[in-house]
Parts: structure tokens; sequence; C-alpha cells
């Protein structure tokens, strides 16, 4: 059994072995990519990988490579990277290679990486001795790549970490400049070369010889500094300038060209290699074009990472300082001083920041910002942009860390530039107080209200009104009302009297800071006055009080009188009031009666004149009455439609009036379609909340009862029952012609519509018969006739519910000895065939009789 067991497991484990192939670098880049995309965990994503041969060291290159694509860490070559491999003068580091080594080169060259990883597969596979490659946490390797792909793509957590941290981190001024994808201080190599560049090993010239003699020479200085001239031989040019190598090869070349000028350029230059070292994202030896300057060094290395400093960065050459930078001097005065021309072996410091201060409040530009120990709070406010409009700037405030506990200073503004700051100082500038300290406001009844200065010019409610370009006419001046503000910053009332000051019989009121004076109108002294006009007007409503207004002027105003209007009876209803009035009073208003002729008052006091709230009644004409419209068609002599002549005309009026049925109409069939109008609409909507709410109680109690859930089923049918907007009305024209003004004879209304159908002498069958069916009408016949004429009843009718609708829309049950009539359809019902519980049973049974509650409801408000 143990044999078999093993068996199978190797059968297993050896092709899993042989399936694992090489993986470039861009395909393990794609691999995990892809299964991250899919949800795959990153333990199962080490675990494919390892089973495919990718070792720990791959894992490093290619999360190197997409950070250095993505440009999160340094965006430079690094030293030893791939460089010019042309047939030139120039010597290149040839490293020894290990057995399992790889050269910088090798780093983004896939087909080394394949060799790579097959040697390394080898390896390890003689290691393993065909082991399956299956590791668990306790595998170190596994550990490993595990930790480098969080790195690579990070998992939910890992990634939600990183936004978290993010979201906290400093924002400090000046930290990302280097990290601007627009703004990567590429040096300029289409310039004219400066005369004090300096030539080195490395550098394309070209060596002009021009006047008697014409010719050019092309040539790179040598690692040893010489430029070879042909015919001539070897001249040192390295560490010479422009200018000083050609003043040397004209002394050097004079004799042989006398005749002729001599000029050197310098073509492609030469690349250096700079040091970036110390607080940056990505310390190195960085290969760069040698007009390059400190700040695109600093933006190859990704710029300072969140301890580097950006005022102190310094430039080693020659193991002496040359040159100090502070970033802040560019950015905020736009000055490169110490962003010096770089030379080879440069090496630059990013040492770590002397102190951060932090200033929040007013201020332009509130962050962290990086200061030097001998600056002042006046140089942070410098760096932040100075204050906002609406900041405090007598004094700040700063809170600084002593070590052992906090202390708060008030610095105040002559002393900003003389306090020095300390690391992590909190600066915090408040706003200005909400209020004013020269104002004084006026409203009300003046031209130009508003906010004032108070001082020399206004100094009083003279003076302040003078200057708001005086009263309006509508002012109420017999008394004002000045709000003024007392010392513990409550209110209170002065009166003022501005007819009286207006008039020098009153002294004037001095104004203090915070004063409003408000001057009424007479309109707001007093109730807002209107009267109202109701009815048979073309424009009803309430309209502003005119003094002299009279009744005709009002009927006008309001579009004059509709055509239905009664002229003979037209209402003027008057509060009475009684301010001096000590008990209460039964009468409330009184009324006014009036008759109009064209819109004047032709029964009454003729210019009746209006008070403030009369409110105006016209009538409607009781004699006034719009055409009212029915449609008869079908088997009449002259279908269409037709106008009702009297209150209650009825059926027999109307075909009468149609040129009564024709040959072949068929009047027991006729039938009546209503239109449903606002007040039968209102009362179907009332019962249909009434029935829902029924069926809803009723449901709820019996859930309750049996323990089940709320069968809401019928619920919902309800809500979605449609009232239609017409509804068919039973009628028996036959009878109605026969006898005139008899009950069968119904009064019509407006939006009927008669049909009267042609002769239809057959019977349809429908429903739980064996064969349904359509046949001939036999007068006298009952209906079980006409279904032994569809074959009978089947097993399922239930033959004591059958009924027969008739053509004219009424309805009855044969068990009832209702009569098949020409036209008319047979109806035989289901039985029910579920089985049901008794729980069930009764359930449905209440439901029935609450729905049969309902449509009993809405059919008898029809």
């Amino acid at each position: 059994m143990k044999r078999y067991i093993i068996a199978v497991i190797l059968s297993v484990i050896i092709p899993m072995g042989l399936m694992a192939q090489s993986m470039t670098d861009e395909q393990v880049m794609k691999f995990v990519i892809k299964e991250h995309n899919a949800g795959t965990s990153q333990a199962q994503i080490v675990t494919k990988l390892m089973q495919n041969g990718v070792n720990i060291e791959q894992i490093r290159r290619v999360r190197k490579k997409y950070e250095r694509a993505t440009k999160d860490e340094g965006l430079g070559m690094v030293s030893g990277s791939t460089g010019s491999k042309n047939d030139t003068r120039l010597r290149s580091n040839k490293k020894k290679k290990g057995k399992n080594s790889m050269d910088a080169d090798d780093e983004f060259d896939d087909e080394k990486t394949s060799e790579y990883n097959s040697q390394y597969r080898i390896s390890a596979g003689n290691k393993k001795k065909n082991k399956s490659y299956v590791y668990d946490e306790t595998n170190e390797d596994w550990m490993d790549m595990r930790d480098e792909l969080d790195e690579f793509v990070p998992d939910t957590a890992a990634l939600l970490n990183k936004l978290m941290a993010d979201k906290v981190k400093r924002k400090v001024f000046g930290r990302n400049i280097f990290n601007n994808k627009n703004l990567s201080f590429e040096p300029n190599m289409n310039i004219a070369t400066p005369q004090n560049y300096r030539l080195g090993p490395g550098d394309a010239v070209f060596i002009d010889v021009y006047g008697a003699s014409q010719k050019t020479i092309e040539s790179t200085v040598s690692p040893d500094g010489y430029v070879t001239i042909e015919d001539y031989g070897p001249v040192q040019v390295s560490g010479l300038t422009v200018s000083q190598a050609n003043a040397k090869l004209r002394s050097t070349l004079g004799s042989r060209y006398s005749s002729s000028q001599i000029k050197l350029t310098v073509g492609e230059t030469r690349s250096i290699m700079v040091n970036v070292m110390g607080e940056v994202k990505a310390p190195g030896t960085y290969t760069l074009s040698a007009f390059a300057t400190v700040f695109h060094a600093l933006y190859m290395a990704g710029g300072t990472n969140d301890l580097g400093t950006l005022r102190n960065i310094k430039v080693y050459r020659n193991n002496r300082l040359v040159s100090v930078v502070d970033i802040y001097d560019y950015m905020l005065n736009g000055k490169l001083t110490g962003n010096v021309r770089l030379a080879d072996n440069d090496v630059i410091v990013v040492g770590p920041y002397d102190c951060l201060v932090n200033i929040t409040g007013k201020v332009k530009r509130p962050m962290w910002y990086e200061m030097k120990k001998n600056e002042s709070v006046g140089s942070v406010l410098k760096y932040a942009g100075g204050f906002t409009g609406d900041a405090y700037t007598k004094s700040v405030r700063v809170i600084r860390k002593t070590g052992k506990e906090y202390s708060v200073y008030n610095v105040d503004e002559f002393d900003m530039s003389s306090f020095h700051i300390s690391d992590e100082d909190s600066i915090s500038v408040d706003s200005i107080l909400p209020r004013f300290s020269n104002m004084v406001e006026i409203k009300g009844a003046v031209f130009r209200p508003g906010m004032y200065q108070v001082g020399d010019d206004i100094n009083s409610v003279r003076t302040l009104i003078e200057h708001a370009e005086g009263l309006k006419e509508e002012a109420f001046t017999a008394r004002a009302v000045m709000h003024r503000m007392k010392k513990d910053r409550t209110l209170e009332v002065v009166p003022v009297d501005v007819e009286g000051i207006l008039s020098g019989k009153v002294a004037d009121v001095p104004m203090q800071p915070n004063d409003v004076l408000f001057i009424p109108t007479k309109q707001e002294m007093m109730e807002e006055r209107t009267i109202t006009i109701h009815g048979e007007v073309n424009y009803p409503g309430i309209y502003k009080y005119a003094s002299n207004e009279t009744l005709e002027d009002f009927v006008l105003q309001a579009g004059g009188l509709k055509n239905s209007a009664s002229t003979v009876k037209v209402d003027v209803a008057r509060r009475v009031t009684n301010p001096k009035a000590l008990t209460n009073d039964s009468i409330i208003a009184r009324t006014y009666t009036f008759s109009l002729k064209d819109g004047f008052v032709i029964d009454g006091k003729p210019g009746f004149v209006l008070m403030p709230f009369d409110e105006v009644y016209v009538r409607k004409s009781p004699g006034f009455y719009k055409q009212q419209n029915i449609t008869v068609d079908g088997e009449v002599m002259f279908s269409g439609t037709y106008t009702l002549s009297k209150k209650e005309q009825r059926l027999s009026d109307i075909i009468k009036a149609a040129g009564g049925i024709n040959d072949r109409g068929y009047a027991a069939g006729a039938t009546l379609v209503r239109r449903i109008n606002e007040s039968e609409r209102k009362r179907l909507e009332a019962a249909k909340k009434m029935a829902l709410e029924q069926y809803e109680t009723v449901a709820a109690e019996e859930a309750a009862r049996t323990g089940q859930k709320m069968d809401l089923t019928n619920s919902e049918r309800i809500k979605k029952f449609q009232i239609e907007d017409t509804y068919s009305v039973g009628i028996e024209l036959d009878k109605a012609l026969a006898n005139p003004g008899s009950d069968a004879d119904i009064v019509l209304r407006e939006g009927d519509r008669i049909v009267v159908p042609q002769y239809t002498g057959t019977v349809k069958i429908n429903g739980e018969v064996m064969y349904p069916n359509t046949v001939g009408y036999v007068k006298g016949k009952k209906a079980s006739y006409y279904i032994d004429q569809a074959g009978g009843f089947s097993n399922k009718a239930k033959k004591r519910q059958s009924y027969i609708i008739y053509m004219n829309g009424t309805v009855a049950k044969v068990a009832h000895n209702a009569k098949p009539m020409p036209g008319c359809e047979i109806v035989v019902p289901a039985k029910a065939t579920t089985k049901m519980s008794i729980a069930e049973t009764m359930t449905i049974g209440t439901s029935v009789a609450s729905i049969a509650t309902m449509i009993a409801t809405l059919a008898n408000i029809l």
C-alpha cells in the first residue's frame, strides 16, 4: 500500500518539476500583476513563482525595475549599468563573474536572465533531489520572497497601511520638488559649450582648421587625457577649459598652420559619475551628463526622504567642499546659488534636517517648513507667503516642546524677527475678531441704507441721514429705533424722533460705534391692506388695496365678469372692527348686495367705495350651463355626437333624436359606456384605501394566529388596482324604447357613449365544458341545452356557479333561472383542485371574505 502511495505522489511531483520553465523578468512582472488582479493571495503567488524556478534575486531585480519604471524611487542609471559598447578608447570596467553571479549589465537582459534562472534551477534541483516545490512559512527563501513581493505588489492590508501612513504623513514645503515628473532639471544639451567647461576623458571634440588650409579633425579625449591629431600626434587637453585648449592648440599647431585659424569645439560630451549619499530616496552612484547640475542629480536620486535636509545640501569635489545648496533660496527667490555644474566623482551629501516647524491658521501657505537654527518666526511667515487678509497680525502663538512638557509663547509683531525657532515648534496665526471698530449702520426708509464710517463727518443721527441721501417719501418719521451695544456686548434700544431732529425741535443724538438706526416706512407701521374677489371673474384673487377704489373699479381690475357670472347678486363682505370694544359682539361682518349691468352697479349704492380687507363674491348664474355632449354609435339611423337639450334627457330621447334603430340593430344588446367623474374617482380611491387597510389588518391577525409569515400578495394586487376612466352601465334599451320614462329608460349625462350592436343569433359556451363551442340561438331553450351542445360539463366544472354574460353587459347566474339570449356567453367556472390544510383553508377563506367585501364596496360605489 505504501509503495502505491509513493508511486502516485512521484507521478504528480516529477511532471511538475519537468514543467518548470525559465521565466524572464518581463514574464515575472506580468505573472505577478495578472495573479494579483485575479485575487490570488501573496502566499500562493510566491509558491507558484518558486515552482517555476524564480529565486529571491530575480524578484529583487524585477522589483527595482518596476520601481524605476513607475518613478517611485531613483530615476537615473545606477553605476555599472549598461553603458556605451562602441569601439572607443574608453576603458570598460570588466567584472569577473562567479558561477551564479550576474553582472549589472545583465539586469534588463531577458536572455541572460533566462540562462541564469536555468543554472539556478539545476543547482536547486541537485539540492532538493526532486522534492516538491511546495513552501510554507517555515521556509526562509519563501519568507524572503514573500517580503519582496509585498514591496512589489502589496496586498490589501499592506496597501491600506501604506495609504493610512501617507495620509498622516507630514507635508513639508519643497520636499516634493524632485518628485515632479514635469520638473526634471535635465540639462539642455543644445547650448554653446561654455568656455570654462573642462575637457575630460570621453568628450568628443572637433578641431576645425580653416583659412589657407581647410581641415576638420574629429577625436575623443582618451582615458589618458589626449586627443590624437593626424600627422602630428597626441596633445594633452584633459583638465583644460575650452578656451585653454584652444590656446594650447594654436600655440602647438601654429607653426604647421601659420596662415590658418584653429578652433576646438566640443560635440558629444562625456558622462560623469556622481555619488548621491545621505538622506535621499535612492542613494548611490549615478551616470549623468557632464552638463548636469546638483538639482538634476537630486532628481535622479528621487529627492530627499523624510529625514533629508533641503537647506544644507553639500557638494564635495576632491575631498573639498565646493558648494552648499539651499532649495528654499531657489523656490522662493529664484536664485540658483549653489546649483553648480557637477564634475566627475563629485559627492553630494544630503544630511538630516535641523528643525521642522509647522505653521497653521491665517497664512497663505500653512504647512511644515524646514528651518535653520538661526532663523526666526518672521522667516517662517515669509516662507508661508505672509498673513492672509483676515489674519490677526499683532501677535502669533508658538507652542514648543521643551523636552519635558509643552510651553506656549505669544510673540508680538515687534519680536517676530528676533524670536528664534526650535525643532517641532508649532506656530498658529489667529483670525481677526468678527466685529467693527468704526461702523454705524442705517436701515429702512433712506435712499442709501448700509454701513458707514463713524468719525468726523458722521457723528450724529442727522449727519448719518444726510450721508444716506436723506429720507424716502414713505418714511415714518415720528419714531425711529436705534440699537446700541453696551460694554457687555448686549443691546439696548434708544428711541429717536427723526422728525424733531431734522426740524431742529429736538436735540440731535450722537452716534457711537456699532449703532444701528432703523427708520420704518408707513406701510410697515400698519398691517398690509388687501381686498379679495372670488367667483366668476377672469382673474379672481387677492389684490393690494388702493384708496377710493369702487366696486366697479375692482371688477374691471379683476378682468371683468365671465359669461357664467350672475349680475343680479354680487355680495361684498366687510369685517366689523371696534378697537374700543369692551365686550364680544355677535356681529362679525356686514354684507352688501348689488346688481350689475355691463360691470356697473344698477341696484344698490352706485360708486360703492371698497375698504381694506373687503371681500367681493361674484356668484355663478343658475341659468348658465355649458353644452353637454354624448355619442351614439352602431346601428342607428344617424350615429354621431348629440347635445343634451335638457337636464333629464333619457335613452329613448337620444335614440329618437338619432332616427331610431335601423333594421340591423339589436336593442336588447345595446351597451352604455360612462365616463367616471371626479366625485366617483375620489370615492373609488377611498374604497381602495379602505380595502387595503382591511385586508392588511385581517392578514396580520391571521399571521399572528398561525405563526406564519404575513402574506401580502393580495395587498400588492390591491395597490396595483387601476381606476379606469370609464365603466360599463348595464341597460335594457328595448324596454326603455317600449316604455319611455320608465326605470329602464335611464337619465344620461355628459360623456356617455351608447353603442347599438347588430343582431347576433349565436350563443357562446366557454369554461369547463368538454368542447367550448358557439352554437345558434334557439328561442325558449334553457342553458342546459347549450351546455349539452358543448359536450356537457367536464370533471372540473363547478356546475352550480355557471353564469351568463349578456351583450348589454349584465350578468346572471344559471342557477337563478337566467335565460340565454342572442349574443350571450355561458361561462362554467372550475373547481379548486389544490388540497390544503385546515390553516390554509381558513386563511384563504378569510382572505376571500375580505376581497369579496372590497369588491362589493367598489361595485356599490358606482
